[in-house]
């Protein structure tokens, strides 16, 4: 036992070392976690949003604008090419349901049958009729010679009996006379009555053989090759077999063209005014993180609206894809990083280390070992770190979060008229602010409604 009490007191003094190493460390490397040194630095202010790509360019498959014209305003899809397929020119896309169409056409055929049969009746009635005033006319003009030979026989009688007959033979070639002129009036009313049927017949049959070329049109095939993507309907479901296509808004599909792509996001009412067109932006895949794309902002619109789910207003904002990949997808999610401010060698602090009272800010800090509460000017900030315009010049120490005892410290303030905002470096174009204006607007009056077609290509 007294062989190994030497042993036990080495043992003992170890431990006691190494707890005492821990203990002081640990307490060190504790607190560096709670200071900070204030450095200058290059600065950027982002506002980070999630978006969806898309093509610039696409050709847009519709439905026949005619199917308005006979009374078809809304129609389904009854049949579709699988969404991402690639089809060539001339193949099948899409076909819509022709139900509407079949019991339009049957009802003109209905009406095409009233009508002839409405002719056909007309024509009869008028060829008895002209029949029977033909008749008339021929037996008047049988009296009317009858007339003739009693007023030659007439001379010989006495001159009551010769004026009796000079009456009856005028009486009878008056009447003979209306009654030729009442055939050729009957003549021209049964043949405008004709012509009104036939212009009617025209107009049905028209009707019918327009109906039978939407017939043909409701199978829908591509104008050119491409991949097929869906079109979306007002509360952003994509169009599919089933959907409804409403004729003000009549397209089924699209084929976009995957070389020049942009990226639709929307920002919040509070972030769009710093959003300018011409900023950079930094776009990376949802699918692929590590894959990092350019960008820049092409349009902001100048009024908001609310999304589903969204309280808050939010302005759509289009982002000019800049880098080449032909791996892009139209519907593909990225998150967005819009530069809407840039600095050189600024002060700057982390968030957690701004604190505030009476709406002003402060920090904490150390120097010449003795604690003080620092009043400084915040000019801007990102999700991470904000630029102090007065108040710190860089190079003190500062606390991270609150210390453990504040009593009694004073309150350091600063004078107002030496606050100088930092110089923003220029990040906008003007030539390419100008070039992306003129984009948007070439874009805008291309994409408006043409009157009619069945497919409209927005731009080449």
């Amino acid at each position: 036992m007294k062989r190994n009490k030497p042993l036990l007191v080495v043992l003992l003094l170890i431990a006691v070392a190494i707890l005492s190493y821990f203990l002081f460390f640990s307490k060190k490397e504790t607190s560096a976690e709670l200071v900070h040194q204030v450095k200058k630095g290059d600065f950027e202010v982002m506002i980070t949003t999630s978006g969806e790509l898309r093509s610039k360019s696409n050709t847009r498959i519709m439905a026949p604008p005619e199917l308005q014209q006979v009374g078809v305003y809304q129609i389904k899809i009854s049949d579709m090419v699988a969404e991402g397929s690639t089809v060539k020119e001339g193949e099948f896309v899409a076909s819509l349901d022709n139900s509407s169409l079949m019991d339009k056409m049957n009802q003109q055929r209905i009406e095409i049958e009233k009508m002839n049969a409405q002719i056909k009746q007309a024509t009869l009635d008028t060829m008895l009729e002209m029949r029977g005033l033909r008749d008339e006319i021929q037996n008047l003009e049988y009296d009317l010679k009858q007339k003739v030979l009693e007023k030659e026989q007439s001379r010989f009688e006495a001159p009551a009996e010769i004026n009796r007959v000079q009456l009856d033979y005028e009486k009878t070639e008056r009447t003979l006379k209306q009654k030729k002129e009442n055939y050729k009036t009957k003549q021209i009313q049964a043949q405008t009555k004709l012509q009104i049927y036939g212009s009617d017949m025209a107009q049905l049959m028209n009707r019918n053989e327009r109906l039978m070329r939407l017939m043909q049109q409701l199978n829908i095939t591509a104008p050119k090759g491409g991949m097929v993507i869906y079109e979306k309907n007002w509360n952003g479901q994509k169009k599919a077999v089933g959907s409804q296509i409403d004729l003000w808004s009549p397209t089924v599909a699209t084929l976009p063209d995957l070389t020049q792509m942009e990226v639709f996001t929307y920002v919040n009412e509070v972030d769009v005014q710093r959003v300018r067109v011409g900023q950079k932006v930094s776009i990376a895949l949802d699918a692929s993180p590590d894959k990092k794309l350019e960008g820049v902002v092409k349009s902001v619109a100048n009024i908001g609206e609310e999304r589903p789910n969204s309280d808050a207003k939010v302005f759509e904002v289009l982002i000019d894809v800049t880098t080449k990949d032909d791996e892009l997808r139209p519907a593909m999610t990225v998150s967005c990083k819009i530069l809407t401010e840039q600095y050189k060698d600024v002060v700057q602090v982390p968030l957690e280390s701004i604190f505030s009272e009476s709406a002003k800010s402060f920090v904490y800090l150390r120097k010449d070992g003795v604690l003080q509460k620092q009043q400084v000017v915040v000019h801007s900030s990102n999700e991470t770190a904000a630029i102090i315009s007065n108040g710190l010049a860089g190079g003190e120490t500062i606390f991270l979060s609150l210390p453990s005892d504040t009593s009694g410290l004073a309150f350091k303030g600063i004078d107002a008229k030496q606050t100088k905002k930092p110089a923003q470096l220029i990040t906008l174009d003007s030539s390419l602010v100008k070039q992306m204006k003129e984009m948007a607007a070439k874009e805008a009056k291309q994409s408006a409604p043409a009157s009619s077609g069945m497919v409209i290509i927005e731009s080449e």
